[in-house]
């Protein structure tokens, strides 16, 4: 994954996850993962975007998955705090709040082909993995994408793919998909994503001329191919390289 730095302004409020939002203060210091999806809620509590089942199965995917089976050694540490860490080249596991807001926007159902476009350390594409039936995930840096192909597999996820290469010209192969998430910024939407995303498809990713002016956007296409987004809010993400920027691929 690409890093999400900060994301003001993004909320969720209105359903808690019982088996989380119930736990009592003893059980959350007992269980740092549940201490941080506790977290996670709270934050949601606060905020403006919809709460429906798709962001309880969400947060029930995280649930299930350990976070710090994703992030370096000397990081473990940390990992149940509600913040980004960095995973290595410059890059970063975002912070699970925002996990789980992309991830719900996306509106996942069993059967859907998900890409995902910035592996980094695997975890977005784990809890992806939980929902949808097939997870294919493009990473540039070359090392993440071999390193996450390798947790995900010894994890047992048998149902993502992991491919190192520019995420710019998506997956072509494998299209159309359900859904698409991106997972870091880019100055504009890539046409060949949009071209890839079904009829009913949703997206989200990350857009602005820079790091400092980025908004996350949901781009939805109707069943006629007609594209429409939305602004979810203001976020920071590492950026988007490669051919999105005229750049070469690392």
């Amino acid at each position: 994954m690409k890093g999400i730095r900060r994301m003001g302004g993004l909320a969720a409020a209105v359903v808690f996850l019982g088996t989380v939002a119930a736990a009592s203060n003893a059980e959350t210091s007992q269980n740092p993962r549940a201490a941080m999806m506790h977290k996670v809620e709270l934050r949601g509590k606060s905020g403006r975007i919809k709460q429906d089942r798709y962001w309880h199965e969400a947060l029930v995917a995280m649930m299930k998955l350990d976070r710090a089976d994703f992030v370096p050694p000397d990081q473990r540490i940390y990992a149940y705090r509600d913040t980004p860490l960095p995973i290595g080249f410059e890059q970063t596991i975002s912070d699970p709040f925002v996990v789980a807001v992309m991830t719900s926007l996306l509106r996942i159902e069993k059967s859907d082909r998900v890409l995902e476009i910035g592996t980094g350390s695997g975890y977005q594409a784990a809890v992806l993995a939980r929902l949808a039936q097939d997870v294919r995930t493009i990473e540039i840096v070359e090392p993440l994408a071999n390193r996450a192909s390798e947790t995900l597999k010894n994890l047992n996820f048998h149902n993502v793919t992991v491919r190192a290469g520019d995420g710019y010209d998506g997956w072509p192969d494998g299209a159309p998909y359900d859904a698409i998430i991106v997972t870091a910024g880019a100055p504009r939407i890539p046409q060949p994503l949009l071209d890839q995303l079904k009829p009913g498809g949703r997206m989200v990713i990350p857009v602005g001329k820079g790091f400092w002016d980025e908004e996350l956007l949901l781009v939805t296409k109707s069943r006629k191919g007609k594209v429409t987004q939305k602004s979810i809010g203001p976020i920071m993400f590492v950026d988007f390289t490669g051919k999105v920027r005229g750049q070469p691929q690392r």
